[in-house]
C-alpha cells in the first residue's frame, strides 16, 4: 500500500489553494456532494481539477484507486497525472484517470465474460469496423451502393453513442437503412465481433452499461469502490457516457463535472449540450460554480465574446470578465474578396512579425477546412513559414495529391509517380500484378510506365479486363491533353475529376459518412478547380505546387498557426485573425439547414471558441466577394457581427463595401472566362453571382495623380487613354484598370 501523508486541516497556507481565487477555490474545496464547475474560456478549470484531486488526498477522503477521474484525450489525463505529481511531490499509483474508454476498457477486461468475451478481446479500429461490416452485407445481399459499408458503420457507431443495443433500436429508425434490415445488420455485427474475441470503440462504453444493467452487484461494487468522480469537458459528453457516469455517481453521489456549455461544439461527434444543462435535475441539490474571471484575453475580446453568446438560449449563462487591461478592441475589417482577404491577414503578420511578434503566437482560424488554401498560397509568397493544424496543408491532402496526380500526367505523360498513385484511384480492377508486369516491361526497355503501356495494349501480356482498363484510361487521358489545346485548364481540370470517377468516388463517401471532414473532401476538389484559375496554365500551376511541396518543412519552427475553429478548442495565441465571417459561410449554411436553431446556437458557440482563443488581438474578416467550391457569390457579413457590441469593436471595412460610404456594391472582379455553363452535368458546375457591371465614370484623372482600387490598392496613374488607366500599384504590379474602378486617393 501506497504511503499517504496525514490529513491537513483546509487553510489558505496551503500551497495549492493560495493560488486559487474565490471561485476556484470554492469549486476545490467543495468535496462532497454533485458539484458543476461552470468553467468558461481561460478561467483554469485545469488549474482547479488538479487541486481538487490533491485537496481530495490531502484531506484523507479517499485513496487514489477510489477516484475516477475522466478526460476526453489522453493528453489531458497524462497532463493531469503530472500536474497532480508535480502538486504531491511524488508518482501516485493505482490513479483511475485516463479517457472515457480507456475506462470503460479497463472495467469491461475485469468482467468480459459476463458480456460474451474473453479478458484478452482486441479492440478495433475504423477501418477493421468498416470491412466487417461489408462482410455482413454481403451475407445479406445488400448492394454495397444502396448501403455504403462506412455509412453502416457510422449508424452503428451513433447507435452505440446513445447506449442503444440491437434489440433497442427502434424499429422506424431499423427500416430506414439497408433494405430495412439496419436492426438485423447491427445484431449480426455485434455477433461477429464477439466470435472475433472483439469490441469496437463504441462498445467498450455500451458493453459497460449491458454489463450494469444485467449484474447489478457489479455495479454496486464500483459505485462503492469511487468515493469520488471527476470529470472534464462535461458539455461533451455523448448519451453512453452520460448514462455511465449517472450510474456510477449514485453510490456516493460526490461527482465533480466541469465543463462549458458555452463551447459545447461537438454535436456531429454525438455530444448532447443537454447533459451539462440538466445536471442540476440529475442531481438535486448540486452546487453550481462559475468560473468566471478569465486570465487569457483583455477586457474588449471578453466583452465582445459574452456579449454575442448572450443571444443563446441554450445555455445556463455566465459573463468573463478581466483584471487586465482593455487592450484592443476588437477589429472587424471587410474586404473585397477571399484573394484581398489573403493579401490583409498576411500584410498584418508581416507587420506584426516586423515589430517583433513571434509568428507562433498568431493564428488564422477558418470555419471549413478549404479556407486556408488562399492564406497557404498568401504566406508562400510572402515567405513567412506557417503550420496546419488538426489537419494537414492544403496540397499535402489525401484528395489533392491525387487531383494534382492526374494533373500531373496530363501535363507529363511520362511522370511514373505520379501515374502509378491514380492508376487504380478510383477503383478500376487494375492489381498489383498488373502493376507489376508494366514496371518490369518499362525497366527492361528503359520507357516510362505511359508508354509501357501503350505498348503492353497491343499484346497479350496483359489480361483481357485489365488492358480494357488501361486503354480508357490511356484514351481519357490523351481526350484531356487535347482539350488543353484550346479550353481553359480549370474547366479541364473540372472534366477530368468528374470523366475519372473520382468525384463520384468521394460523393459516394460523403454521403455515407456525416462528420464534417466528410464532405471537405469535394470541397477541397471544388476548391482545387478554383485555384487552378489563379494561374495562366497548367504548368504555372504544378510549378506552384511543386514549390509549396518543397516548402513543407524549411524554415524555423517560429510558425504561424492555420486551422479550423473545432481544431482551436482549448488552445490560445496572442493574435487570432477569425476569417471568413459571412452568412452561409459562418453560421454554415448546412448547420442551419439541418440543425435550425440548434445548429445556429452551435454555430455561435463556435464563434465563442474563435475570439476566446485571443489573448491580446483578435481581428475578424469578411469578403463581399467569395468564390466558394468554384462560385462567385456575393456575401453578406454574418450576423455574428452584428451581435458583436459596438463599444468593444472597431469596424474598418473598406470605403465601398457595405454601410453609408457607397449604396451599391463594386463590381465583382473576374480574372478568367466564365466557363462553368458549358459542363451542365459536371459536380463542379455551379453558376456564379456577379454584382452589376461598372458605371461611366464621371470623375477626371491626371498622370501622377494617386488613386485608390478596390482590388489592387493604392497607386499612381502613369498613362491615361481615355477611359484606360496604367497604374503602379503600391502592393502590386503595373496595371492596366477601367477608370470606374477607381477612386481618388
Amino acid at each position: 500500500m501506497i504511503d499517504m501523508p496525514e490529513p491537513e486541516a483546509s487553510h489558505p497556507e496551503a500551497p495549492y489553494l493560495t493560488t486559487l481565487n474565490e471561485s476556484q477555490r470554492s469549486a476545490v474545496e467543495q468535496l462532497d456532494g454533485p458539484v458543476l464547475v461552470l468553467a468558461g474560456a481561460g478561467t483554469g478549470k485545469t488549474r482547479v481539477l488538479t487541486s481538487r484531486l490533491v485537496h481530495l488526498l490531502r484531506q484523507g477522503k479517499a485513496q487514489p484507486w477510489e477516484i475516477l477521474c475522466v478526460t476526453f484525450t489522453n493528453k489531458a489525463a497524462r497532463e493531469m497525472r503530472e500536474r497532480v505529481a508535480d502538486m504531491l511531490g511524488h508518482e501516485t499509483e493505482g490513479w483511475w484517470v485516463g479517457t472515457f474508454h480507456a475506462q470503460g476498457a479497463r472495467i469491461l477486461r475485469n468482467h468480459a465474460e459476463l458480456v460474451g468475451l474473453r479478458p484478452t478481446f482486441s479492440i478495433i479500429d475504423t477501418d477493421d469496423q468498416i470491412r466487417l461490416v461489408k462482410q455482413v452485407l454481403a451475407l445479406n445481399t445488400i448492394d454495397e451502393k444502396n448501403c455504403p459499408p462506412r455509412m453502416m458503420s457510422n449508424l452503428i457507431q451513433r447507435w452505440k453513442d446513445r447506449g442503444l443495443t440491437p434489440d433497442q433500436v427502434s424499429d422506424t429508425e431499423g427500416s430506414e437503412q439497408a433494405d430495412g434490415k439496419a436492426c438485423e445488420i447491427y445484431a449480426q455485427y455485434q455477433e461477429r465481433l464477439q466470435t472475433l474475441n472483439a469490441a469496437d470503440f463504441g462498445d467498450l462504453l455500451m458493453l459497460n452499461l449491458s454489463l450494469f444493467k444485467n449484474e447489478p452487484e457489479i455495479l454496486a461494487r464500483y459505485q462503492s469502490k469511487f468515493r469520488y468522480i471527476l470529470v472534464d469537458e462535461y458539455q461533451d459528453t455523448n448519451v453512453s457516457q452520460y448514462l455511465w457516469l449517472r450510474l456510477l455517481a449514485q453510490g456516493h453521489k460526490n461527482i465533480c463535472c466541469v465543463g462549458d456549455d458555452d463551447q459545447a461544439i461537438y454535436s456531429w461527434r454525438g455530444a448532447e449540450v443537454g447533459n451539462i444543462l440538466r445536471f442540476e435535475s440529475d442531481f438535486p441539490g448540486a452546487h453550481i460554480v462559475r468560473l468566471e474571471r478569465n486570465y487569457r484575453s483583455t477586457s474588449h475580446i471578453l466583452a465582445a465574446a459574452s456579449n454575442l453568446i448572450s443571444h443563446n438560449e441554450g445555455r445556463l449563462g455566465k459573463t468573463l470578465w478581466t483584471e487586465a487591461n482593455d487592450g484592443e478592441k476588437v477589429r472587424v475589417h471587410g474586404l473585397w474578396d477571399g484573394e484581398e482577404e489573403a493579401r490583409y491577414v498576411g500584410s498584418e503578420i508581416e507587420n506584426l512579425h516586423g515589430n517583433g511578434h513571434d509568428l507562433n503566437a498568431m493564428a488564422v482560424l477558418v470555419r471549413v477546412g478549404f479556407q486556408t488554401r488562399e492564406f497557404e498560397d498568401r504566406l508562400i509568397t510572402l515567405a513567412l513559414p506557417y503550420r496546419v493544424l488538426g489537419g494537414m496543408r492544403f496540397y499535402e491532402r489525401h484528395e489533392i495529391r491525387d487531383a494534382v496526380a492526374y494533373l500531373r500526367v496530363i501535363a507529363q505523360p511520362d511522370d511514373d509517380l505520379a501515374l502509378e498513385r491514380i492508376i487504380n484511384v478510383p477503383k478500376r480492377s487494375i492489381g498489383q500484378a498488373t502493376v507489376q508486369t508494366l514496371h518490369q516491361f518499362a525497366r527492361a526497355d528503359n520507357i516510362s510506365l505511359y508508354q509501357a503501356i501503350l505498348r503492353l495494349l497491343e499484346t497479350d501480356e496483359i489480361r483481357a479486363a485489365a488492358r480494357k482498363k488501361l486503354r480508357g484510361l490511356m484514351d481519357d487521358f490523351a481526350r484531356w491533353r487535347k482539350l488543353l489545346d484550346g479550353t481553359p485548364h480549370p474547366e479541364v481540370a473540372a472534366i477530368m475529376l468528374d470523366e475519372s470517377g473520382y468525384t463520384t468516388m468521394w460523393q459516394d463517401r460523403a454521403r455515407s459518412d456525416k462528420s464534417p471532414d466528410a464532405q471537405g473532401r469535394l470541397d477541397n476538389l471544388k476548391e482545387l478547380v478554383a485555384a487552378l484559375e489563379d494561374f495562366e496554365n497548367l504548368t504555372g500551376f504544378l510549378e506552384h505546387v511543386a514549390l509549396v511541396m518543397d516548402n513543407e518543412e524549411k524554415g524555423s519552427d517560429d510558425k504561424i498557426t492555420l486551422m479550423t475553429l473545432h481544431g482551436a478548442k482549448g488552445l490560445e495565441f496572442d493574435v487570432v485573425f477569425l476569417a471568413g465571417w459571412e452568412e452561409g459561410l459562418f453560421p454554415h449554411q448546412r448547420a442551419l439547414d439541418e440543425n435550425g436553431q440548434a445548429g445556429l446556437e452551435e454555430e455561435r458557440r463556435l464563434a465563442y471558441v474563435g475570439l476566446t482563443r485571443a489573448r491580446t488581438r483578435s481581428i475578424i474578416t469578411f469578403a463581399a466577394n467569395r468564390r466558394i467550391y468554384n462560385q462567385w457569390k456575393s456575401a453578406i457579413p454574418s450576423r455574428f457581427i452584428d451581435e458583436l457590441p459596438g463599444e468593444h469593436i472597431t469596424t474598418e471595412s473598406a470605403t465601398g463595401l457595405y454601410g453609408s460610404h457607397r449604396t451599391k456594391p463594386r463590381p465583382a472582379h473576374d480574372r478568367h472566362n466564365i466557363y462553368r455553363d458549358k459542363l451542365p452535368n459536371s459536380a463542379f458546375v455551379e453558376t456564379r453571382t456577379f454584382h452589376e457591371s461598372p458605371t461611366e465614370s464621371s470623375q477626371t484623372f491626371t498622370v501622377g495623380e494617386r488613386v485608390f482600387h478596390q482590388k489592387f490598392g493604392y497607386g499612381k496613374i502613369l498613362l491615361i487613354d481615355n477611359n484606360k488607366l496604367e497604374v503602379a500599384f503600391e502592393k502590386s504590379n503595373t496595371k492596366k484598370v477601367m477608370d470606374s474602378f477607381i477612386e481618388k486617393a
